[in-house]
């Protein structure tokens, strides 16, 4: 049996059996039950939490490497009461979400990404993506082709391509990055730690930053290394042509984690007619920083 269903009928078993042994309790809404985190099962088990938030028109948002569907609860809050769906799930490894161990290359996650937006019947959705997450999108619509999508938004793409190669000489250097990864074969955390003030503005709150190396934390190790390698190393530019979608691409002049004249400018000259947005000094994680210029950005893109 599906593990969702599985999952599902030990609920409504339990449900059954307090109802039975309490004949006073009221039977839940069924948006009370709705509103429950359920975790879909992937097509080699692996189990994603996901959740929604809202009604109307659905918003599917895919977040960046070595975070969660947290990242995004600042435009889900927004959405979500304009009259939208807002979706969200933790990729695998990563969040709430468990480690098979294995499945960190795009292959894996465009089919995670494809056994999600099926299971909950998505049609004419919005795929929203964040750094990792773009690419995901963009395999997705090579894999699965582009019949439920209707739009699509790129934040700070690691797009199209960052390897170090003869025809890229201006990427990152394999050995570098290999001996990034071995850094965090020691102290993962420590580096995490580090390396979150770059997502964010020197007006950051503590609080804040303290919250996203938390959120960091969630993942694991195995996911980290492995979807490094898939982000670095998978070259994209040949299947960005191919994207007729409706695409905003928005990303900041500040982004150290995917400089914006390798990543941004040139994912938009290969997706035609896709529109770039730049916002000055803006960082990686322009969602968190920058809230009330992308929420009402990313709401007149859908809204449409």
């Amino acid at each position: 049996m599906n593990r969702r269903i599985l999952l599902q009928s030990i609920a409504s078993a339990v449900g059954v059996t307090l109802a039975s042994s309490d004949l006073g309790a009221k039977t839940p809404r069924p948006s009370a039950r709705r509103a429950q985190p359920l975790l879909i099962e992937t097509s080699d088990g692996a189990a994603l939490y996901w959740k929604e938030w809202g009604t109307g028109k659905p918003i599917l948002f895919l977040h960046s490497w070595a975070n969660s569907s947290d990242l995004w609860q600042y435009q889900m809050i927004h959405l979500s009461t304009a009259g939208f769906r807002c979706i969200a799930y933790d990729k695998r490894g990563h969040g709430r979400s468990n480690d098979p161990g294995q499945g960190y290359d795009y292959d894996t996650l465009a089919d995670d990404l494809a056994t999600v937006i099926k299971t909950l019947d998505l049609r004419q959705v919005t795929l929203v993506g964040h750094s990792m997450g773009c690419g995901e999108i963009v395999r997705y619509l090579s894999r699965h082709g582009k019949e439920r999508v209707i739009r699509i938004v790129l934040v700070a793409p690691t797009l199209p391509f960052l390897l170090k190669t003869a025809d890229n000489p201006d990427g990152i250097d394999k050995a570098i990055a290999e001996r990034v990864r071995a850094a965090w074969s020691m102290d993962f955390p420590k580096w995490l730690t580090d390396n979150t003030p770059p997502f964010f503005v020197p007006e950051t709150s503590r609080a804040m930053l303290d919250w996203g190396v938390r959120m960091s934390f969630q993942t694991s190790l195995r996911a980290a290394i492995d979807c490094s390698r898939a982000f670095v190393e998978t070259d994209f530019r040949s299947e960005l042509p191919s994207i007729t979608l409706p695409t905003l691409i928005v990303q900041g002049d500040a982004d150290v984690s995917a400089p914006l004249e390798r990543t941004g400018r040139r994912t938009a000259k290969l997706i035609p007619g896709s529109e770039l947005r730049v916002y000055e000094k803006a960082p990686h994680g322009l969602m968190l920083t920058h809230i009330d210029r992308f929420n009402a950005d990313l709401f007149a893109f859908v809204d449409q």
